[in-house]
Order: structure tokens, then sequence, then C-alpha cells
């Protein structure tokens, strides 16, 4: 399509958008329900005192709605950005467009709601979007299902909807491929709203449970993709391999031995967890051995991996933070690639998975392993990111993201005696792009699991259903 013809198109457009700018305002009253639930969906995934843009922002309820440090809106429609004005003082409203954005200013999140079907050229308006992005901005991006094209169509037509112009006919995997064309990348996909009008009891079942089971939520009026830029880094940093250790003396020092040298520099953080068997000695002659080490030594004022983790990253100074269970079944060999990945930006939060590779004969027992198996499914699921292998103790992070997910650990809570899924679903939540490494697991050469299948199992199911609650049905 030649440019000039976009130009009359989106004149045409901005005219129609002006003139039932009002009348828009009363509608989405007569439809609160579908816009207030948007409205708390994207508040799940943006978390408020964000730095937040929205383009094609309206009258400004739903840029509101996710509490931003600092709004900003745009529209092309001029009568559009008055009422947003007038309503939302404390926000910041710009006539601006998709399609020929001015704006370059960078943000936290860019919310795109119900705005690609109407546009002319949606590659191009993606391609804009690098100009207010850098490489921890989220796009996040809804539309509603074609298959409900036929009921939206006859809502309009008996008035029980505002008319809208034609739309675009795009997919989930259509949009998917124009954000990959343009170097985004879709981190997840939310399928929500089955009875898109509010009927009590029937609002409860439908939108709260049924939307949210696989096969039915590919019913579901509205998806809302999230998705990042991908942009390569190859800067070095300095790390900090954190190793919780509770009646593990015969593994401290092959921690230090066996892990290879990468990035500008290495800090080791020994947590000792209560030993009985004179781990914390062993922690402090390895200490003295190696002066040529950066090794710090401490003992935990709780209990659990958590707790140590938790403790142990407070201490940490290296940019990238790093766990290596003592038990050394993760061999330390294979830390570079978990390094490799994440200052490349292959994802934010790189997690170990140990169901790849054949495993050493008494490495997993078979119980272990298949909940394992059940958990990465059920998980995959809760998230909506692929995780084989939630169990596994490697896991590595920039500091600085860590500290963010500390910051919103209020909205899980303390709750989690092992360390990984604090992890895991502070990450999942912030929307931070998880890759797994496969690992060949080994059997452990000193000690003993820590391990209880059946105790620990329950604890399991408990944060699992505690997971479904805050992440799924909510």
């Amino acid at each position: 399509m030649n440019e000039s013809l976009i130009m009359k198109k989106n004149l045409t457009k901005k005219a129609y958008f002006n003139e039932t700018a009002t009348k828009r305002v009363k509608w989405k009253r007569r439809n609160s329900f579908y816009h207030k639930s948007l409205n708390k969906y994207f508040s799940f995934i943006i978390p408020a005192g964000s730095k937040v843009l929205e383009i094609g922002c309206g009258d400004g309820e739903l840029l509101n709605a996710v509490k931003p440090s600092h709004g900003v809106g745009v529209d092309f429609s001029e009568a559009s950005i008055a009422i947003a004005r007038e309503k939302f003082p404390n926000l910041h409203f710009l006539v601006d467009n998709a399609e020929d954005l001015h704006l370059t200013e960078k943000f936290d999140y860019i919310i795109l709601s119900d705005l690609v079907g109407s546009l002319e050229d949606v590659q191009k308006a993606f391609s804009n979007l690098k100009q207010v992005s850098y490489s921890h901005t989220r796009i996040v991006l809804s539309y509603y299902n074609f298959i409900w094209e036929p009921f939206l169509k006859f809502a309009e037509w008996s008035g029980l909807k505002m008319k809208q112009p034609r739309q675009n006919w795009l997919t989930t995997g259509d949009i998917k491929g124009l954000l990959e064309v343009e170097d985004f990348e879709s981190i997840t996909i939310n399928r929500k709203l089955l009875l898109p009008v509010f009927i009590p009891l029937l609002n409860l079942i439908f939108n709260k449970f049924l939307a949210n089971l696989p096969l039915l939520n590919q019913l579901t009026l509205t998806f809302i993709i999230t998705a990042r830029m991908k942009e390569k880094h190859t800067k070095d940093h300095s790390v900090s391999i954190l190793v919780p250790a509770r009646n593990e003396k015969g593994n401290i020092e092959n921690a230090i031995k066996r892990t290879p040298e990468f990035g500008t520099s290495q800090q080791f953080i020994f947590v000792e967890g209560n030993s009985s068997d004179g781990t914390w000695e062993e922690m402090q002659r390895v200490q003295k051995v190696y002066p040529d080490h950066d090794i710090f030594i401490m003992k935990q004022s709780g209990k659990g991996k958590g707790n140590a983790v938790r403790e142990g990253f407070d201490k940490a100074t290296g940019d990238i933070l790093m766990i290596l269970d003592a038990d050394l079944t993760m061999p330390p060999e294979d830390l570079p690639k978990y390094y490799r990945a994440l200052v490349e930006n292959k994802g934010e939060f790189i997690n170990g998975s140990r169901l790849v590779y054949p495993q050493d004969k008494e490495a997993m027992r078979f119980l272990n392993l298949m909940g394992n198996k059940f958990f990465s499914w059920f998980f995959t699921y809760l998230l909506g990111q692929r995780l084989r292998d939630t169990l596994c103790g490697t896991k590595v992070l920039f500091k600085k993201d860590y500290e963010i997910i500390k910051r919103n650990r209020n909205f899980f809570g303390d709750f989690d005696p092992f360390g990984d899924f604090d992890l895991i679903f502070g990450a999942a939540k912030l929307n931070f792009r998880i890759i797994e490494i496969p690992i060949r697991y080994r059997e452990r050469a000193y000690g003993s699991t820590q391990i209880s299948r059946f105790k620990h199992g329950w604890l399991l199911i408990k944060m699992s259903l505690f997971a479904a609650r805050k992440m799924k049905f909510f």
C-alpha cells in the first residue's frame, strides 16, 4: 500500500474518531465490564509505579488504571486527547500517530490495547516502537479473537456495541510474526474473557475458571501478548556464585576447584545452614587455602534454602547472581553456559534443566523424576513460559533484575522454603524471558539428599495451588 493512500485512510479514520470521541466515552460506560476487565488484566501485567506509554490511549482510563509513576498517552484524535487531559491531569497526553510516531522518550511498558485492528500498517507501527524502547521494555498488546467477529458484528447491528471501522484480520501467529520481523519476541500470551458481560455467577464460572483452562481458552474474546525487544549484549560482567550448603563438607573445596574462570571477576558466597558434619569449619579452611579467590562465608539466620538464597544474594557484589547447589550434581563446569546465555540476552532468567540428557543411575529417584515432570508441565501452563525443570537448583540472573523481583515480593509473600519458586514466580510475574539450559545431572559424590519426597512433595502441591490462584485464576 503506497504512502499517500495510507495517509488518506488515516485522515478518514482520524475524522471518524474525532467525531465519535464523546460517544465512545458513553459507550465505554455501557460496556464497562469489558473495559474494567481489561484494566484488571493490564494492571496484573504492569507493576504499579512503572514508566508507561499507551499508544492509542483514547480517554486515558486504561493508562490511569495501571498506576504509572510517569504515564504518557498518545492518540491521533485531538478530541480524545482533550477528553483524556481533562479526566486525568496527573498524566501526560500528546497528539501523535502510531504509524508516524515522533516521540523518542524510553518507557518500561508500552500498551497497545485494541489498536492493531485499526492500523493501516501494523508492521510500521511495530517498527516505531523501537524508538521508545530499551532492552527491558515490555510491549503489552491486546486484540480480539477473530472467531468472535460474527458476534461483535451482531452486537453492533443490534445496538449493543458501538460501530467500528473495518478491522484487520490478525491471528496471534500473525502478530507474533510481525513482532519477530521487527526484532521483538513474544514472552507470554494470556487469553481472557469467555463472557464479556457481567452476569454474577456465570461470570465467575466462565471468566475466572473456564477461560483459563487449556483448549477452552482458545475460545476467549481477548488475547494479551507481552513481548520484548531482542537486543544482543556482548559486555562482560562480574559474577557472584552463591553456594547454599547444609552437611556438604566434602563438596565445598570442589566448588572452588571445579568452577572455570569467566566474567570480569568471581565472588563465591558460601551460606552454611545448621550443619552437623563440620561444613562451617570446612568453609573457613577453604577460605584460607584460596586467598587468591574472593570467598565470603556466612551462616544463615533462618532455615531452608530459600532463606539462604535471599540472605546470600543480599551480600553479593557481582553484576550477575548464580546459584550453585553444594551437592554439585549440577557440574560447576557448566556455569559458563549460563553466563553466556544471560550476557548475550538470550533470556533474563536462566534456569537449569536436568530432564533432557540421560542421568547417572542414582542421580534422581524415580518418584522425584515423575514429580519433576508433572510440576514442569503444570508450571508451564500456569506461567505461560516453557519450564521443563522447576526444581533444578541452578538459577542465573542480573542482580538489578533480582532487586526488581525483591521489590515486588509482597505480591506473593515469603512463601517458599526452597528458594526456586520465589525466583521463578517473581521472574514470570515481571515478564522476564525465562530460558532453560540442559545439564547432565550427576550422582552426588558426598553426603545424601536433603529432599524428603513426600513432605516436600506436599509443599510443592500447595505452592502450585498458590501459584494457580495468584497467576492464573485471579
